[in-house]
């Protein structure tokens, strides 16, 4: 028998393979998904430290990249497999959160997703020696890449021992984030948000629920509670499970818009800042929401019965609304019926007015909500 060097004591490297191996196993299965845009990986590279890949269409075009991260969401994921008594690992929506948190943000200035790289750090790689965990973790990455139409040819496991230590209860949970390439082709759909002007309509594209933004104040007011995590709302699930709900993909909803040429002047997705996120733009306009989703999300209307104050649930939670689409006047119509036919619903719910540079949020008796970051 083989002694383990000093080293391995501290990053065991056999472990890392274990998880390694079956997400490269995984990005194989994904290596033809941006296939339909025009972009081909190289397979001969992958698996190396990186996968070269290239465009063979004939339009003009242009690339684009952003990274993000999870945040706490498989935090809760964590605390639900070790206190729920299910069985279930909570990961079959993890990997699917990750990519879209960098997918959904990519396609707000046009781009398509094709290639995706992966990032999981953990305080040590024992943790992917869980199979349920690691295989339900790596299936939600294969779904993402479907979802998005990505390939996964290349990512990074690391041990950061000294640096990743989860919060109590919870043992161990990895940070997960990722690049999302993204290509423009033809170029001229590159959305800059230069075109919003006054009279644009805000169309409101539906969430699936939390999405992957406000999860720490969920953190925080469940801890509270007598049964954590697993106290019932109104509609049976638990706080867990709710909170766990995948965020939509809006990758189809944007292509569709653009092969229909609709003339979009702004993207947004529904993420930090809540609905109060709708002023984007640092001019002095005003965004008057008119109209809302008559369904608010059962997780968000549990939080306000918690005590947290409506303008806090809208500028912290996406409120029922995971992206905004601005439009001018004669195209909302077309916008609305051209979501619903690729699967989103969707409703006008405001327009940009002349004024100081707020959202005032009509179904709530004109509550002012201060721009991002104010």
């Amino acid at each position: 028998m083989v002694e383990k060097s000093e080293y391995a004591e501290v990053v065991d490297y056999s472990e890392a393979e274990i998880l390694r191996r079956a997400m490269q196993e995984m990005g194989k299965r994904t290596l033809t998904f941006p296939n339909k845009r025009g972009v081909y990986i190289d397979q001969d590279t992958v698996g190396a430290h990186g996968a070269l890949y290239e465009y063979r269409g004939s339009l003009a075009h242009t690339w684009c990249a952003t990274m993000e991260g999870l945040g706490t969401k498989n935090w809760l994921a964590e605390w639900m497999r070790k206190y729920a008594g299910t069985g279930r690992s909570y990961y079959k929506g993890i990997g699917i959160d990750t990519m879209l948190a960098a997918g959904n943000d990519l396609i707000a200035q046009g781009p398509m997703p094709v290639v995706y790289l992966d990032e999981v750090a953990a305080h040590s790689y024992n943790w992917g020696m869980d199979e349920l965990r690691r295989g339900d973790l790596v299936e939600s990455f294969y779904r993402g890449c479907e979802m998005c139409g990505a390939a996964l040819p290349a990512g990074e496991s690391s041990s950061l021992k000294y640096l990743v230590n989860a919060e109590a209860p919870v043992e161990s949970a990895p940070t997960l984030s990722g690049v999302m390439i993204g290509i423009i082709a033809p170029r001229e759909r590159k959305i800059t948000g230069r075109k919003l002007q006054l009279g644009d309509h805000i169309i409101a594209v539906k969430s699936s629920g939390i999405h992957m933004n406000g999860l720490s104040l969920v953190i925080k007011r469940g801890l509270e509670l007598p049964d954590k995590f697993l106290t019932r709302l109104p509609n049976g699930n638990t706080l867990g499970d709710e909170a766990l709900i995948p965020a939509t993909c809006y990758v189809n909803l944007v292509e569709a818009l653009q092969e229909n040429e609709v003339d979009i002047h702004a993207l947004l997705p529904g993420t930090g800042s809540g609905v109060a996120k709708v002023a984007f733009d640092k001019r002095p306009h005003t965004y008057r929401i008119h109209s809302w989703f008559k369904q608010i999300p059962p997780l968000f209307l549990f939080m306000k019965e918690l005590g947290v104050t409506l303008e806090d649930c809208l500028t912290t939670f996406n409120w029922g609304a995971g992206y905004y689409v601005y439009v001018p006047p004669e195209e909302a119509e077309r916008t609305i019926a051209i979501g619903k036919k690729a699967g989103y619903e969707m409703m006008d719910v405001g327009i940009v007015e002349e004024g100081d540079r707020e959202v005032i949020f009509g179904p709530a008796n004109n509550l002012v909500l201060p721009p991002p970051g104010k």
